[in-house]
């Protein structure tokens, strides 16, 4: 007879405020009989998704474990680490436990479950890993400073900044809306490049979105932040009024004659 095997679930938490826990992510964190997971970057680093269900008035169930993501890009310190984080927690996932995998944001969008996932199904490919979808925190952040994401057709760009300044002005012109996520190591090129091309009035600093602490500012106060040091948890939203649309092609359900006829060749 085959041993069932327990989930590992990606639990998403949204970006801090334990308020946007959503109803599904809540329930599932009323069980007793799953284990918890929680990310941290070192043993003394306090985990943010720990935090955020602490804030939130729910306690540790008895059965939990911290597992280490350390912040690098290298990709043998990297796979190290996914692959102890794997072996933590198949031994509860093969007994037929289920393991709640506590996500910042939404499990989908830049997060190391995706990681820790593709680990343990390449370990045991019987395991399932679903996801609890979540708030991420750049709809959050535009909540914060009451900016609208996007609007009609607007088109989006979610970037990480690592991939600098060259990246974003390739971008520029294709997108109403830059998200630059992990802004962190280059904020001040960041700031060089919103003033230089007049963009610094349209655009919006958020760290730690929904945490105690969070801190927001727009427009020229973002120059306060040159030479500082932010959070990893921070992000700015460039709207870019400038942008010149192309011809768009409206009501796509409704067919043109020519469509028709070239169809009916």
């Amino acid at each position: 007879m085959t041993t069932r095997t327990g989930r590992l679930i990606g639990v998403s938490l949204g970006p801090g405020d334990p308020d946007l826990i959503t109803r599904a992510a809540w329930d599932a964190l009323q069980r007793r009989d799953a284990v918890w997971t929680y990310p941290a970057r070192s043993g003394k680093t306090p985990s943010y998704a720990l935090d955020i269900v602490s804030r939130a008035g729910l306690t540790l169930p008895e059965q939990h474990a911290l597992l280490l993501f350390p912040m690098t890009h290298d990709g043998d310190k990297l796979a190290r680490a996914w692959l102890k984080a794997a072996d933590t927690v198949l031994p509860w996932l093969q007994a037929g436990q289920d393991v709640l995998f506590l996500v910042e944001g939404d499990a989908s969008t830049y997060a190391t479950f995706g990681h820790l996932a593709r680990t343990v199904r390449h370990l045991d490919a019987r395991i399932a890993t679903p996801v609890i979808a979540g708030v991420n925190s750049f709809s959050a952040a535009c909540a914060d400073v009451g900016v609208p994401l996007s609007e009609q057709d607007d088109t989006i760009a979610i970037v990480p900044a690592a991939y600098g300044v060259h990246a974003l002005e390739r971008l520029l012109p294709d997108f109403d809306t830059l998200v630059l996520m992990k802004i962190k190591p280059i904020l001040d090129d960041l700031l060089d490049w919103l003033q230089q091309r007049d963009l610094l009035s349209d655009s919006h600093f958020i760290e730690r979105s929904g945490a105690v602490d969070e801190r927001t500012l727009s427009g020229s106060a973002l120059l306060q932040l040159r030479g500082s040091t932010v959070s990893y948890l921070s992000l700015l939203v460039v709207k870019n009024p400038l942008r010149i649309r192309g011809e768009r092609i409206r009501g796509c359900l409704k067919k043109s004659p020519q469509v028709t006829e070239a169809h009916h060749v």
